[in-house]
């Protein structure tokens, strides 16, 4: 996943204001407590934080990927 894929991601799942609110400053314990924009800052890859910011708004898989039915789902990064 690129940034600019996150960017459409956050906007269409979460809408383009309370997106911007969340990824900026809801802390996110799967993401040692960083915002998702602090975790991309510091090089977590956007699909890794993308699932860490899906997982803790609880949003299901079938609202997670937007309204672009043909998106490739990224795989979850293993621990």
């Amino acid at each position: 996943m690129r940034y600019r894929e996150f960017d459409q991601l956050v906007e269409e799942v979460l809408g383009r204001v309370q997106g911007r609110v969340l990824v900026t400053t809801l802390h996110l314990g799967s993401l040692e407590d960083r915002t998702a924009e602090q975790a991309l800052a510091d090089g977590e890859e956007p699909a890794h934080v993308w699932h860490a910011l899906a997982d803790e708004l609880q949003i299901d898989e079938a609202h997670r990927w937007g309204v672009g039915a043909a998106r490739n789902t990224p795989p979850r990064r293993r621990a």
